[in-house]
């Protein structure tokens, strides 16, 4: 499975960002997707998660009612809606893609399949 992260860029603080990550390779509808980011000097840390079908969301207490996650299945891709950005928000984001149709975990262990990331920078 191939992943490819875009969207990335540089914001005010208060802006707004959409990642999107486009899948190949692989049955992507049968794939737990997940978005992690990481800033310098610091483990990457999950973000959001978003189940086979989109049922089931899961997001960093740090994110939650700012960022949205969302997948459409038909063109194999998966986005991340980033609202209110904060400057502590700035990092590499990296969407992954789990073997598991539902991931419990936030650990990144729990996904197999790495897109190269894409740099987010929130000025204050």
């Amino acid at each position: 499975v191939q992943l490819q992260a875009s969207g990335g860029g540089l914001v005010q603080a208060g802006g707004s960002l959409r990642l999107s990550c486009a899948a190949s390779g692989g049955p992507f509808g049968s794939y737990g997707m997940g978005w992690f980011r990481q800033a310098p000097g610091k483990e990457r840390e999950f973000v959001a998660s978003i189940s086979w079908k989109g049922a089931v969301t899961r997001y960093a207490d740090s994110v939650k009612g700012r960022f949205t996650i969302s997948r459409d299945n038909a063109k194999s891709t998966v986005d991340l809606q980033m609202n209110s950005l904060k400057p502590e928000d700035t990092a590499v984001y990296y969407c992954a893609a789990s073997s598991l149709p539902v991931v419990i975990s936030t650990m990144p262990s729990m996904y197999t399949w790495w897109g190269q990331g894409t740099q987010v920078t929130v000025s204050s």
